[in-house]
């Protein structure tokens, strides 16, 4: 098996594997296992059709409020098809394509324990449509995050069928064009496919997964600027010692408190008398406020593991037990509520960040007044605080909860739906705007360590110090900071932290 694979089938998959997935541009596999599982799932569901003159939510009848319409079982195919095109219903922007990926690869992985009676050839079309770049267009609104994330996945699953529009190699095209292109005949859905398609919470994992993904990132780099700031004001590194910690042994507490120490020894300016006996909130809290979110993360993380390693589609169907079983697996509210969870968490890191920067600019401990020498002829760095609180006001804004809230459907048959979807899309937003306001400190912090030179920081940031500095230059007088903000944003997003 290549080692640019990540197989899939009912054995564990971690975060590890799924940061690689997308870092390494993997392909995927389903493993002999998996296939073994798919086959028996659907071979015991043809029998039971042939055998049986039960009814079956969503195999031979309608579904939601049409739970109780039988229908023929010369129009089962056609139910499937029908199905996804009726409720391929999404608006709004396309959803990017790492998460497209993503929402393919746990769909996969979903289907792979042999529980939702699809066809083998219709999971391994997807690991084609994954491994060969031909990516659904999906867009971001139209679940409910319950019933599964129908609109969302009903889209995906709309190229099987030679429907609905991919991007191939970022080309947008009509899907029936690739296929012909490919020489890929179009899936002929059996019973219950289709519902096992589009039942599902791919579309809330998806977006969880990829926020987790940059937020562990962006957690990591907010320790860093953080403790570049902590220089740059000149703080006392008492808050920083290890018995404080200890005594209130909140492990994010505790490991934040432990990195910065270890990211400040040996500067110069840590190690020189302070004026001062204690620092505002904003620095001597960062191990509290920031450990509290990493904190929050693991938890998250854990709940959003464990929904990746699970079958989300209904009914669910147990060969062994000779059981098919209805029941709501589908529903997001798990998702829904740490979603809106890690929203607020991360908001949290930016909150107390653009304090900082705030801070840093108000001409204290012997900074200049906007860290520029002439203010009042220069602007300084004013103004790039202003765009940090409007992003930080925003990101308050959109820490309203989508899981409080919910609307009936399906002629109230689903009268009570999570929003988990609503959820996952704003909290993309949220961390999004994180890392410009991070941004916006790292920017702001190493312009404030530049005027107190001679004195160094440690020898660990002085070295990152120097890369941003390759970037975006020492300001001396007034210039379009908009474009070292970018700069700015670029490097939090690609450069590696240690």
């Amino acid at each position: 098996m290549s080692t640019n694979q990540l197989p899939l089938d009912p054995k564990h998959t971690d975060f590890e594997q799924v940061k690689k997935l997308l870092a390494f541009n993997q392909e995927l596999s389903i493993s002999e296992d998996a296939q073994q599982k798919i086959l028996k799932c659907r071979e015991y569901l043809d029998k039971k059709m042939e055998h049986s003159g039960e009814l079956f939510y969503g195999i031979n009848t309608g579904f939601g409020y049409l739970q109780n319409v039988k229908i023929d079982e010369s129009q089962l195919e056609q139910l499937q098809s029908n199905l996804l095109q009726s409720h391929a219903c999404g608006l709004g922007e396309e959803v990017p394509a790492p998460i497209v990926k993503l929402m393919i690869a746990f769909k996969i992985k979903s289907l792979s324990y042999g529980h939702s009676g699809v066809q083998l050839e219709t999971v391994e079309r997807l690991v084609d449509m994954y491994n060969n770049d031909v990516l659904p267009v999906i867009y971001t609104q139209g679940s409910l995050g319950a019933s599964g994330d129908l609109a969302p996945l009903s889209h995906l699953s709309l190229p099987l069928i030679g429907m609905g529009e991919v991007r191939h190699n970022g080309v947008k095209y009509p899907s029936e064009v690739v296929l012909d292109d490919l020489n890929w005949e179009p899936i002929h859905l059996k019973s219950k496919e289709g519902l096992a398609l589009i039942n599902g919470t791919q579309f809330m994992s998806a977006y969880g997964m990829y926020n987790l993904i940059q937020a562990e990132r962006l957690i990591n780099w907010a320790n860093t600027i953080a403790a570049i700031s902590f220089d740059a004001f000149d703080c006392v590194a008492d808050p920083l010692n290890e018995h404080i910690h200890a005594v209130r042994p909140h492990q994010g507490q505790v490991s934040v408190a432990r990195e910065m120490r270890a990211m400040l020894a040996g500067s110069e300016i840590r190690a020189q008398k302070k004026q001062q006996v204690q620092d505002p909130y904003s620095f001597r809290c960062i191990p509290q406020v920031h450990g509290a979110t990493k904190d929050s993360f693991d938890y998250v993380l854990s709940v959003f593991i464990r929904e990746i390693n699970s079958v989300t589609d209904n009914p669910n169907i147990f060969p062994d037990e000779d059981l098919i079983v209805s029941g709501g697996n589908f529903h997001g509210q798990p998702l829904a509520l740490v979603l809106d969870f890690l929203a607020i968490a991360m908001s949290e890191l930016a909150s107390i960040s653009e304090r900082r920067t705030y801070q840093l600019i108000g001409g204290q401990r012997n900074l200049p007044p906007f860290l520029v020498k002439n203010s009042g002829l220069n602007s300084g760095f004013m103004i790039p605080q202003y765009t940090a609180a409007g992003i930080v006001s925003e990101n308050k804004q959109l820490c309203t909860p989508s899981s409080i809230d919910s609307i009936p459907s399906s002629n109230n048959q689903e009268d009570h739906v999570s929003m988990g979807a609503n959820g996952a899309t704003k909290c993309k937003r949220v961390i999004d705007n994180v890392e410009k306001v991070l941004a916006i400190e790292l920017l702001t912090a190493v312009q404030a360590l530049g005027f107190r030179r001679p004195l160094k920081t440690s020898p660990m940031l002085e070295e990152l110090v120097e890369a941003f500095r390759k970037v975006v230059s020492f300001n001396e007088a007034d210039r379009i900071l908009h474009t070292d903000m970018i700069k700015a944003i670029e490097f939090i997003r690609n450069h590696p932290l240690v």
